[in-house]
Order: C-alpha cells, then sequence, then structure tokens
C-alpha cells in the first residue's frame, strides 16, 4: 500500500520536528554557499539562526523565477561542478531559461517521490509503466522514468509521438501503468477506438499517473472512462524538482505533497502573508533535502489550498487541491482576471460538449475580443441548426454570468481540434503584446 511507509505515515508531530530540521540545515547549506542567499537574506534583517520554529520561515524572503533566470546557469548551484549529476532546463520561451541541477543524492530522493505515486495506483515490482512523457531538458520522461525504476518495475521510455505505435506497445507488452500528460492520454485513449480497439476491455492498463497541464473534471471523466482507469493527478516543476512533488491517492480530494522533501505554504498573492489551511492562495516552496539547487520560499505562482483534515488512505502529508490557476498568467480580459479553470468549470456542466477546447484572444479596436472554440461531443446532432443555437446561446449565458464579459462561442465537430502530445495549447493569445 505504502512504498515508504515510514515516512508516509509518520506522526504528524515527529513530521514537523523533521521538516524544521531540514529546513534548518537548507537554510545554512544555501546561505553558505550561494551568494544570492546570503544577499537576499541580509537585505530582508535575517539570518538562518532565525529560524527557530516553522512559523518562523514567513519573516524570510521570497524567491521568484526571475531570481533563477538571472543566476543563469550556475548562480543558484550550491555544490561544486564535480557533485553535479544532471542538468535539466525550462525551454526558455518565455524569457531567459532557468537551469536546476541534481546531486546523485537529490536524484534518487525525486526517484522516491514518484514512486510512492505508482504504489498510490496500486503500482509495484511487478507493474510495468510506460512513460510517455517528453524526454530530454523537460524533466517530466526522466522523473516516471526515475520512479518507475525505484520501485523496480518494468519501465517503457517511449517518450511522447508516434501514438500508434504506444497503443501497439501497451497491447504487445501488458502496460498497466502510463504516464503522461490528461490531454495525450484522451488522444492515445480516442486512437486506439479508432484503431477498432476498446482500450477499456483490451488494454491491460490499470492506471495513468498524468500531470503537466490542467484537467477538467469532464477531461478526467472521459479519460478514466475510455480507459478503464484509476486516474493519479502529479504536480511537480522542475524549479523545485519535477513531477512527483505531490500526487494523488485513491482517494481523490487533492494531492499529496511529499513533507519530508518540500515545505508547502500558502500566501495571499497581494499581502504574501501565510493563510489558513482551506484559503486558496498562492503555492510556495522550501526544498528540505536538496543539495545542487536548494529553493527557500520559491514562489511558483499557481494558486491552490492545503485541503483540511486528514486522509482515509492513511498517509500524514497533508494534501494541496488541484491548480485552480495561476497568478501571473491570468488573462486579463477587457479589465476583467479571467482564469482558463473558470471557463473549464462552466464547460463541464454541458453535457453537449467535450474537453477539448481552445481559448482565443484577439483585438477589435481598442476591445479584445474572446473566442471559445470548443468541441460537441460525438453524438450531437451538429447539422441541426437550431440545436446549435441553442447550445451556443445557453453556453454563451452561463460564460457571461460566471465571467462578467462575453465569450464569443465557436462550436466544432470532433476531433477538430487539434490533439497534443505534448502539453494541450489551451490559449492562443493573438492580441498586440500577447503571448501567442
Amino acid at each position: 500500500m505504502y512504498y515508504q511507509p515510514d515516512i508516509e505515515t509518520m506522526p504528524v508531530e515527529q513530521l514537523r520536528e523533521l521538516q524544521l530540521a531540514r529546513m534548518q540545515k537548507t537554510m545554512g547549506h544555501a546561505f553558505d554557499n550561494v551568494e544570492f542567499y546570503r544577499n537576499s537574506l541580509k537585505e530582508a534583517g535575517v539570518l538562518p539562526g532565525d529560524l527557530k520554529s516553522l512559523d518562523d520561515l514567513a519573516d524570510f524572503p521570497f524567491v521568484v523565477k526571475q531570481n533563477m533566470r538571472d543566476a543563469y546557469p550556475f548562480g543558484l548551484f550550491a555544490v561544486p561542478q564535480k557533485d553535479v549529476a544532471r542538468i535539466h532546463a525550462s525551454s526558455g520561451t518565455t524569457g531567459q531559461a532557468t537551469v536546476v541541477g541534481h546531486t546523485a543524492a537529490d536524484l534518487k530522493n525525486w526517484g522516491d517521490c514518484f514512486a510512492r505515486g505508482i504504489y498510490m495506483v496500486g503500482g509495484n515490482a511487478n507493474s510495468t509503466i510506460q512513460v510517455s512523457y517528453g524526454y530530454g531538458l523537460f524533466s517530466g520522461g526522466l522523473g516516471a522514468h526515475a520512479g518507475g525504476e525505484a520501485v523496480g518495475c518494468t519501465v517503457i521510455p517511449i517518450s511522447s509521438g508516434n501514438t500508434k505505435r504506444q497503443i501497439q506497445m501497451m497491447m504487445d507488452l501488458g502496460t498497466d501503468i502510463l504516464a503522461c500528460t490528461p490531454s495525450y492520454a484522451l488522444l492515445i485513449a480516442d486512437t486506439a477506438i479508432e484503431m477498432g480497439y476498446d482500450p477499456a476491455t483490451e488494454l491491460k492498463i490499470s492506471a495513468g499517473i498524468f500531470g503537466a497541464e490542467p484537467a477538467s473534471e469532464s477531461m478526467r471523466d472521459d479519460i478514466r472512462a475510455k480507459l478503464g482507469i484509476q486516474y493519479c493527478d502529479v504536480y511537480g516543476l522542475s524549479e523545485v524538482m519535477g513531477p512527483g512533488v505531490a500526487m494523488e491517492c485513491a482517494e481523490g480530494n487533492g494531492l499529496h505533497v511529499a513533507e519530508d522533501q518540500f515545505y508547502a505554504e500558502i500566501v495571499n498573492p497581494d499581502t504574501l502573508r501565510p493563510v489558513p489551511d482551506g484559503t486558496y492562495g498562492e503555492l510556495v516552496f522550501t526544498t528540505l533535502a536538496r543539495t545542487c539547487c536548494p529553493l527557500v520560499r520559491y514562489r511558483t505562482r499557481d494558486v491552490t489550498r492545503i485541503v483540511p483534515g486528514t486522509c482515509g488512505c492513511g498517509r500524514t502529508h497533508r494534501k494541496i487541491d488541484r491548480i485552480v490557476g495561476r497568478t501571473d498568467d491570468m488573462l486579463i480580459i477587457r479589465g476583467v482576471n479571467v482564469f482558463p479553470s473558470q471557463i473549464e468549470q462552466v464547460i463541464v456542466e454541458f453535457p453537449e460538449i467535450a474537453a477539448q477546447y481552445q481559448i482565443v484572444l484577439t483585438s477589435k479596436g481598442p476591445l479584445d475580443r474572446v473566442e471559445l472554440k470548443i468541441e460537441t461531443v460525438p453524438d450531437f446532432p451538429f447539422d441541426e441548426i437550431r440545436k446549435l443555437e441553442d447550445l451556443k446561446r445557453r453556453l454563451a449565458g452561463e460564460l457571461k454570468s460566471n465571467l462578467q464579459i462575453s465569450v464569443d462561442i465557436k462550436l466544432v465537430e470532433p476531433k477538430t481540434i487539434e490533439r497534443s502530445e505534448g502539453k494541450a495549447k489551451r490559449i492562443i493569445d493573438l492580441r498586440e503584446g500577447g503571448r501567442a
């Protein structure tokens, strides 16, 4: 049931003591070996010795992504080059790439964190995991791969793409756990159906570990139904580690943070002060055992909350809720702040609509124009104009009511929105100065 029972079910008081001891060690390690931390802590008027309780962390300064860009390539590394076992990096498409290094010990911890998720979906050394995340500088593929090897699974490092071959390998090799993005899982399911298979009964797959992009409840249900599997949501980001920072057990209702490795805070994005459990805010992480690139209070920009209460699975590590948006890439449309997740919440209420959609933003004179391009379900009577117009009117009304802005609806037939083999491209910003 548990990969590391002593850690995953550690009594809460003992877990907090472990976190404080590791946090104090991390703070000293960062201060002693990284000039950035020496300067930022001194500027904030604090020193490592001021951290006497977990509550004291709120007095320490944050790290933001721009700090990591400014430190490119090795400015935040706390170990000599000979101890750096591997380097990952962000794409740099929105600015200077961020480079993150790992020691051998860091990589082992990463494998263990992801391995816990494999156990959460019923996996063990007898399992075969097909890793259909991309391999390379992107941390997804190698993070899932390390988790599979830590458990002792048979690992198929197939990466993304060539979907028909993916399905053939799943059939021939008896894959029982799939690791990929949710949108790619749906593409695999739909392609298998087109090939004449019933993936829910003809594939051996029993579970999927899906992350790297948001997925609405409708999309999750679609994946569960078509593949006949347990759905495990995985959270991670390369700056903090990679996939496995938090993972969803069979109970659902949030993802267990690997609290022996990471300390999670939720802060008010305006005041930057911690908020009570159950309150939504920005997720902030401090690494507790990372040696190459320790991070103290890294602002993820992801909006979530700590889920209050205990979990029926027996794990004592706190849970974060699914990410509902971001504090930095929320859409500002005609002065209104809109998260794509708000649009998703409306979409799931309409059974005639599929989980595939794109938001296209353009400018019409001084005003922003929002077009929601969305697929109907296969059995919707697309040739009946009256029903199409009625659906568009109802959907537009709900969106206006929820978002306080008008959205143009463009209904399209199933499988007409381009499928992605990596992260689904949900937002196409064609506004002047927007992000395409």
